[in-house]
């Protein structure tokens, strides 16, 4: 019990600390676009793939939502709810760290719709990187991560809780057990295959001995005699 919950530490710990840190880099960036970007200026970084340029998004990625942005914000309180609640119940430190990118990309954006409101969780997102395509910030490259990471711990089926963690272990020990009984009847089959020659050897020398045994003696035999 006491190693269980030293384990819930220790993954709420990593959680609190990517969190944190992740949230830092976001809201550093985005105070630094604000600063350099906002007399409206573009800087190219990749032509034709990636430029720096400041906008205020009301709505989601790719400007969806533009007219909800109070439910989009409520969603995000929803989401930053969800990953918390999920990397407690957790056992896997991978999904955590998953959970802990998440979290900080819904949080991280959600901060701006409150800090720039003005009305109920209406403020605008504050994006700088250009895709072209698209505009965005530090906090949708954590929830693409996050997304991509979760699809690929599904993929390698690691274990999310205690359940998943004894339906795997169960899974090995029965091929385990699979293996050992074709073991088993191989070498039952090798000891009846052994027996069997044994067999046909001692029937044969039987055989040898009494074919000798009743041998009458020939002419010569008797005329020696």
């Amino acid at each position: 019990m006491k190693d269980i919950q030293g384990r819930l530490r220790v993954r709420v710990a990593v959680f609190a600390c990517v969190a944190a840190v992740a949230l830092g880099v976001d809201q550093l960036t985005k105070m630094w676009a604000q600063q350099a970007l906002g007399d409206g200026r573009t800087v190219p970084l990749i032509p034709g793939l990636l430029s720096l340029m400041l906008v205020h998004n009301p709505g989601a990625s790719l400007g969806l939502g533009s007219g909800s942005t109070w439910l989009i914000s409520l969603l995000a309180v929803v989401a930053c709810v969800v990953m918390a609640v999920l990397a407690a119940r957790t056992i896997s430190m991978r999904w955590t760290v998953m959970f802990a990118f998440a979290f900080a990309g819904a949080f991280g954006n959600l901060i701006d719709r409150v800090a720039y409101a003005d009305g109920f969780l209406n403020g605008k997102v504050v994006d700088f990187l250009n895709y072209g395509w698209s505009v965005g910030n530090v906090a949708d490259i954590y929830l693409v991560m996050a997304g991509i990471g979760v699809v690929v711990l599904i993929v390698l089926d690691v274990p999310f809780s205690r359940k998943d963690l004894d339906r795997i272990e169960h899974l090995g020990e029965d091929a385990g057990d699979v293996a050992r009984d074709g073991e088993s009847d191989g070498t039952a089959d090798e000891s009846q295959d052994s027996s069997a020659m044994v067999q046909d050897a001692s029937s044969g020398s039987s055989r040898t001995e009494v074919t000798v045994s009743s041998r009458q003696p020939d002419d010569s035999e008797r005329s020696a005699s």
